[in-house]
Order: C-alpha cells, then structure tokens, then sequence
C-alpha cells in the first residue's frame, strides 16, 4: 500500500529544502500545455546528482510512491501530471554539460540541460546538436518522448541521436546502456528502449548525444501556395527526388496570419511552406534551384530565400511562436493540439481530410507540420464555457487518428502517448501491445514509475 506522506518525510532528511511541499511549487507541477486538469503532486524533489535520483527512488519504493519525472513541462499528452499523486522528480538542477568530445562529435550531458543552452555551450568548437522541437525543452524530457521536429527531416529524432545513457531503474539501481562507439552488435539495445519511455521504466540521469558539424552554407526560404494541397504536393515531390531537405515546415493561412500579427511580418494570407538547406555553397545552390523548378510546377509564388543568419533566425523563430502566436489571435480560447504522422505519399490526403472535418464543424483550427516526415499538428480551439466545443474537438482528433491508423501511419509521431493517446495503443500495435505491458511489469513491478502513462497496466 503506497505511503506517500512517509516517503516524502525519508527524502526531506536527504535533501532538505529540495524536497518542496508548498501549494505554489506543488502547483507548477500539477500544470500542462493541454487541457488536461490540474493535478499537483504532492511533493516535488530537486536532486542535483545521479546518487541523489537514486536514494529518492529507492524511498518511493520502499514506501509505493508514485513517481513522476519533470523536465520543463511542455508535453502536450499530460506525461508530467501525476495523476496518482506522488513525488514529482524535477531535474531542472541537473543540468551540466560533463564533456564535449570534440573529435567523436559526441557530448556527455545531464538531463537538465536544454537544447539551447547546450548549442550556445557548442558554438566555439563548430558543433551543434540537431534535434530541434521549438520549444527549449530539457534534453531528458526530449529523449524521453523521442522528441522530433523542425530538422529530423534530414538529422532524425532523439532516436538516432542519443548512443548512450545512465538510467535510475524503479527499485533504484544505477545502469548504463550503449557505448560511445557509433555501432554495437552486442546485446538487446536498451538505450533505444528507454527513449521514448515517457519516464515509464526509470529516471534518465545522463545521455551521449551525437553532434553534427556546423554546415559550410545553410539557405533559408519562404513560399506561397494557392492551396495547401499545392504545398504539401510540392513536399511529396521534393522527398521522392530525393532533395536533402534540413526543414520543410508547412504553415496554413491561420497559422500565417497568426505569426504576421505575432512576429511583424506581413506575408501573404495563404497556405506557405518554410524551408532551409544546408550543406556545400554549391549543394544549397543546387538545393535551391531544385526546389524553385518543383515550386513552379505547382503554382507557387516568388520563392524568397536567404543566406543571411539574421533572416534565418527571425524565420525560424517565428515558426517556433506559431503555436503562442495562434493561441494569441484567438484570446480566452482554450487550444488542443494533436498530431498523427503519416506515409509521405498518403500526406496531401490526410490534410485534406482533416481540412474537411474542420470546415463541415465550423471548428477554428490552424493546421501546421514537419511535412517532410509526414508528420503534422492541428491546433483546435474552443470556449472554454462551452464544454461541448472541446468535445468536439476531441472526436475530431479521434477521426485524425482513425484515419491515420487505416493508412499504416501513426496517432503521434511527436507529442507521444502520456494519458492522452493510450487509447489507441491496442489499435496501433495489437498483440505487440502485451510485450509492451510485460517489459513495463518486469522492470516496474510495482508501477511506481509514472503510472498511468503510456501503456494500461490493469
């Protein structure tokens, strides 16, 4: 029988005032990006090192507590909200770069370090860490949801970035997985298992991560489209020539007006795909040019593109505030984001399906993508005094992820499952789904380690 009350009283006389029970930290911590409800945990530990995680977690199973792993909170599918109660672990404290490994293009991290703070730590060697999601997450929070984004077209997700990592286990050992050699035949790779976990079989306290050079010429550019289909078919046709492609975002007209009012620009009200190349001055030329021919040949407007990092820069920073700037143009709203991934060649298909869906309902939306890997996000609103316009949000998500499914594709390819999506699992993975809930009970017998989360355990 769990006894939370106990194990926070065993971590407080291990860490003292890091161990925090105020409403307000508790608070923070009940919070999520979503419409989830709020559920503060009843304690929330900052420990700073690997030790430290593992006398916390040994404590909580002494004592059945729940445990929930934080890193800054962005999930969209309520993976930080503890929705047993328990000990939220925030490993916002842990947050130092250990090594850079310059010539093996590797760094050796904590799980608190941010993308953005380890790409400015990089910028004197010439490296950089590829994986970008737009949100500053903590790279612990991000391997655990095998995050993607905007560059996994050409870099891939957390998955083809992380060689190795040190893992608190749910009774408190201490292991290791992966090497920092880029292949190994040896054993099962665990360190694939643990990325995208959702903090399910235990708590990341360090990672290797792979680095990338910085490229010699990396071209930024914006076009137009008559239509989204127009858009998307230009994507399509871009990935099955095989162009290398660093970004291919896709914006709608919501999306568009939204950054124009948000971030001072004054693009045109229709659908637009953001792209960058990188590589060779003379591979992005050729890169460039490639893109322009396809563009042309679907009714695309002025393709404007840039080499200047100031304009890059603004570019992409915009993209990254579109779901801030669309949530800001729809005032008192209340935003549902969800996203599905789909087989490039079923992509223009799925959009326009879910383009119907939203015209039929009236439903406000904004519909915007890492088109590249057919994978795309639609941002519904509703008022929030109007409980039957989220409702109708949902069963909209419901026929995305249907339809996903139908077409061999995925309900996520980026937010992951947290409580959110667990409904699909049997649908998506069918018996497979068993083996998932057999590992869950071999490494977690007592389901303390984020319970609730990803696969159902009952």
């Amino acid at each position: 029988m769990s006894d939370i009350a106990a194990a926070i009283t065993e971590i407080k006389a291990l860490l003292g005032d890091r161990m925090n029970t105020s409403k307000s930290m508790r608070d923070l911590h009940g919070q999520n990006e979503a419409y989830f409800d709020h559920m503060p945990p009843d304690g929330v530990a900052f420990p700073r090192t690997t030790q430290e995680v593992s006398d916390i977690v040994k404590a909580c199973a002494k004592h059945a507590c729940p445990i929930i792993p934080w890193g800054v909170g962005t999930s969209l599918e309520a993976h930080a909200l503890p929705i047993h109660g328990g000990i939220t672990i925030d490993m916002t404290e842990m947050n130092q770069v250990l090594n850079v490994l310059d010539q093996d293009l590797l760094a050796v991290v904590q799980p608190g370090v941010t993308r953005e703070s380890l790409n400015a730590e990089l910028r004197a060697t010439g490296l950089f860490f590829p994986v970008d999601p737009g949100a500053n997450a903590t790279l612990g929070g991000m391997t655990a949801t095998r995050a993607s984004g905007t560059t996994a077209v050409r870099y891939g997700t957390m998955r083809e970035n992380v060689f190795a990592m040190e893992v608190v286990m749910p009774d408190g050992r201490i292991v290791r997985t992966g090497t920092r050699a880029k292949k190994s035949s040896a054993g099962y790779d665990l360190t694939k298992l643990f990325i995208g976990s959702e903090g399910t079989l235990g708590i990341i306290t360090e990672l290797t991560l792979r680095l990338q050079g910085q490229p010699e010429a990396i071209a930024a550019a914006v076009c137009d489209f008559p239509t989204i289909n127009d858009a998307v078919n230009v994507v399509i046709t871009a990935v099955q020539m095989g162009i290398p492609m660093a970004r291919m975002e896709l914006i709608d007209e919501t999306s568009i007006r939204a950054i124009n009012a948000y971030s001072n620009f004054d693009y045109p009200t229709v659908p637009h795909l953001f792209m960058e190349f990188h590589g060779s001055d003379v591979g992005v030329k050729d890169q460039s040019e490639s893109m322009a021919s396809i563009i042309s040949e679907f009714g695309g407007g002025d393709f404007q593109w840039s080499t200047k990092t100031e304009d890059r820069n603004r570019l992409w920073a915009a993209r990254h505030q579109a779901y801030n700037a669309t949530k800001a143009l729809f005032p008192g709203q209340l935003g549902m984001s969800t996203d599905i991934c789909v087989p490039i060649s079923k992509l223009a298909q799925a959009i326009e399906d879910t383009q119907n869906d939203l015209n039929e309902c009236g439903v406000t939306a904004a519909i915007i993508g890492h088109v590249g890997d057919g994978n795309y996000h639609t941002l519904m609103f509703s008022d929030p005094n109007h409980p039957e316009q989220l409702a109708l949000n949902k069963q909209l998500a419901h026929r995305m992820a249907e339809r996903a499914l139908e077409i061999h594709g995925t309900v996520t390819g980026e937010h992951g499952i947290g409580v959110g999506k667990m409904k699909y699992m049997a649908q998506e993975h069918g018996d497979a789904l068993s083996l998932m809930v057999d590992i869950k009970r071999a490494f977690d017998p007592q389901n303390i380690m984020n319970p609730g989360k990803m696969v159902p355990m009952n």
